[in-house]
């Protein structure tokens, strides 16, 4: 789950990373009345989850109320990459000396964690990264040990700080990992965090993103969750505990394994491109239990996609065997009744799979076509959506 920046702003704060006073508003003149409050000159930030957003109009500096007023009237309502500005943050102007970055993410490739970081900041990590790669320190953190002050100070030396500054910027990079170790992060970024003219060290502006497997640990963490910006669907599937990410297409999917699924997407996309282009709506892994219930869950969440015009069901039989599968499935249209309205297109391999076709073939629902392999299942699929 990917936090606003105001929601890692105050993260920070609670682990005593040192930020600028900050205010939320949905209004203009609720930013007018935050300006007030702040004093002095403030800085008017679109929230979205999204970069870019300066460079998107969704950023103002605003010397006065009237004019975070104004700033706020420009913002809301802005479309920034598809992000649409319901919420800003009024924050308290720094007065900036230089900008540096910082970061500390999980390196899945490497099973490690990674800190990147660097005395040139403000500007996006990526393409530093191209254009000067020489710039960007990249040190990997043992999980085991993290962030510690000598850590700290071996990142700060590496990514080339001048000395007066280690010990300074190495104090927030303890506190920086510390908010990624306690809070189950598997991203904490500060760009910029900056020098003030004041010779303080501050996160300027924060990215977070939280391993919502970790969830269960932290019932705190519910409430950082914007569900006016999560698509229903997928609300409805955390609600029935099923893994689905709703994509822009047309043929629903279900399979039981990660991999299965993401290489029925892939036949699925293929075989699409003789029928008009169609694609997966959707990935939904159903794991090892396709009981009645999971079946009928899965399928009332695709089905409740008006883009889907067919299902394919592409399951391999192991610990749950192609019998109980059938049985599901059959079981989840009768629960279903009349709410089940698109064709399904069912492929059974593996564990008693003969057992499982047999029980389809018996039931004869006018909605279920069986296949055979799982290409044929989703050129048929396919055919069905495109119809």
């Amino acid at each position: 789950m990917d936090l606003y920046e105001y929601q890692a702003r105050d993260l920070f704060e609670k682990y005593g990373v040192p930020v600028l006073a900050g205010i939320t508003a949905d209004t203009p003149e609720e930013v007018r009345a935050a300006a007030e409050k702040l004093g002095g000159v403030t800085v008017v930030k679109a929230q979205v989850k999204v970069g870019g957003r300066g460079k998107a109009g969704g950023v103002k500096v605003a010397k006065n109320p009237d004019e975070a007023f104004e700033a706020a009237q420009s913002i809301l309502g802005l479309d920034i990459k598809g992000h649409v500005v319901k919420r800003v943050m009024v924050a308290a102007g720094a007065r900036i000396a230089q900008e540096f970055y910082f970061s500390v993410l999980l390196d899945r490739a490497n099973r490690s964690y990674l800190s990147l970081t660097s005395v040139e900041g403000g500007m996006d990590i990526e393409q530093l990264a191209v254009e000067k790669p020489e710039a960007l320190a990249r040190i990997e953190v043992d999980p085991n040990t993290g962030i510690d002050e000598a850590k700290a100070r071996e990142i700060a030396v590496a990514a080339n700080f001048p000395a007066e500054l280690v010990d300074k910027v190495a104090a927030v990079f303890v506190k920086l990992y510390e908010v990624y170790d306690k809070e189950d992060a598997t991203l904490v970024e500060v760009n910029p965090l900056v020098l003030t003219e004041e010779g303080e060290i501050v996160a300027l502006d924060g990215k977070v993103s939280i391993d919502e497997n970790a969830g269960f640990r932290h019932a705190d963490h519910a409430a950082l969750e914007d569900k006016s910006a999560t698509d229903p669907l997928e609300i409805k599937a955390q609600e029935f505990d099923l893994n689905y990410v709703k994509l822009d297409g047309q043929v629903g999917v279900i399979g039981n394994g990660a991999g299965l699924v993401m290489s029925t997407l892939d036949v699925v996309a293929y075989a699409g491109e003789n029928h008009g282009g169609v694609k997966p709506a959707n990935f939904l892994d159903i794991g090892g239990g396709a009981s009645a219930t999971v079946m009928a869950n899965g399928l009332d969440v695709i089905l409740g996609d008006e883009q889907v015009k067919s299902v394919f069901v592409n399951v391999f039989g192991g610990i749950t065997a192609c019998d109980a599968v059938a049985t599901g499935i059959v079981q989840a249209l009768e629960i279903l009744g009349d709410a089940a309205s698109k064709p399904l297109v069912v492929r059974l391999d593996g564990n008693k799979v003969e057992e499982g076709r047999a029980i389809l073939v018996a039931a004869n629902h006018p909605l279920i076509t069986l296949a055979e392999t799982m290409d044929e299942g989703a050129d048929k699929a396919a055919e069905l959506a495109a119809k």
